[in-house]
């Protein structure tokens, strides 16, 4: 994320100083029709640093293009967990679950 302009920083201040009732929200009309929301649309879950050991050239490829390897891995795994989930017709949780259970030999 870029750091901010002087000017943003000055807009902002601006902006928080404002009280509510001084705020003109005649352009923006008030929302009565929750029928389209989206829940969970910028639900952002908690990451945690984790160690994996991957072969060179799958490390490389996720390097390829620059930053961000370890968000694109992420998105990867996310798609595949997701595929495997919607496949099984599970959730997430119960998937994971299901399997581990399985693989102890408890189900």
């Amino acid at each position: 994320m870029r750091k901010l302009t002087k000017e943003q920083k000055r807009d902002i201040r601006a902006i928080a100083a404002k009280r509510d009732k001084d705020i003109d929200f005649s352009d923006a009309p008030a929302v009565v029709d929750w029928s389209g929301a989206e829940i969970g649309k910028f639900y952002r879950p908690t990451k945690k640093p984790v160690t994996m050991r991957l072969d060179s050239d799958v490390i490389a490829w996720l390097k390829a293009d620059g930053r961000g390897y370890q968000t694109k891995a992420n998105g990867l795994l996310r798609h595949a967990m997701l595929h495997y989930t919607r496949e099984k017709g599970l959730s997430k949780r119960e998937g994971f679950r299901r399997k581990t259970a399985q693989q102890k030999g408890m189900v």
